[in-house]
């Protein structure tokens, strides 16, 4: 048995759940139009470039969480999980996390979009665990802020190593599916790195190390990949 890592957004899902809720309030008239779309955009592309601020991004993106009561949110979460998500979801994908649970692997995703957003996509897929950026609840509100280190880039390492201090698992064989290059300290740490749909920047560092390259987009079963890298 190994630990199986897997990314959430544009590696599980074929779009980025925290850009699309951010668009879903502005959409809904729940955040200024003007002001939130522009941001929102703005964030987004210096995290696909790799110049994200995390802590801006989520003083920016945790404050509507703030200003409503945490009923109404989790209304507008579902109808965001509905409409906007479910169609994103990759069968694809839920072949490779079935496979895994078939080798008996413990399964996990570590994504930097937080909690609040991703919780209910990850149970979607039937995965136990999650680490996440968690947003600070008080009395029962959240307070637009957010608990511990931001699970982003080094950070997802290190609460990696936190959870794996309180658990039976070992980095023994471990996998890592990602998209993204901002996710290059993690994909380095494991024993079976995968690129996923990659970005630019990591399919040249995938290719450049000979990692696997894989598309769950494409309606394919991916398979015949894993044969050749002893997945099977």
């Amino acid at each position: 048995m190994s630990l199986a890592i897997f990314d959430l957004d544009n590696t599980l899902i074929a779009d980025d759940s925290d850009f699309l809720w951010g668009q879903f309030l502005v959409d809904r008239g729940i955040v200024d139009k003007a002001y939130y779309e522009k941001a929102n955009a703005k964030f987004y592309d210096d995290y696909k470039q790799g110049i994200l601020n995390i802590v801006e991004f989520l003083n920016f993106s945790l404050r509507p969480l703030a200003d409503h009561n945490p009923q109404q949110l989790y209304e507008w979460r579902a109808q965001f999980i509905q409409e906007i998500i479910t169609p994103l979801l990759l069968q694809p994908a839920q072949e490779l996390i079935g496979k895994h649970k078939d080798q008996g692997d413990t399964l996990i995703v570590i994504t930097a979009t937080n909690r609040f957003v991703t919780e209910p996509i990850v149970n979607l897929y039937g995965i136990d665990n999650l680490l996440a950026t968690t947003p600070e609840i008080i009395d029962g509100r959240f307070t637009g802020r957010f608990n511990g280190i931001p699970c982003f880039q080094e950070g997802k390492v290190k609460l990696l190593q936190e959870w794996l201090m309180h658990s039976a698992n070992t980095m023994q064989g471990s996998w890592f599916y990602s998209d993204s290059h901002n996710d290059l300290p993690l994909l380095k740490l494991v024993d079976n790195p995968v690129a996923v749909d990659p970005d630019q920047k990591l399919m040249a560092y995938a290719e450049q190390l000979n990692w696997p390259i894989i598309s769950l987009r494409t309606g394919e079963c991916p398979t015949h990949h894993f044969q050749k890298y002893e997945f099977i």
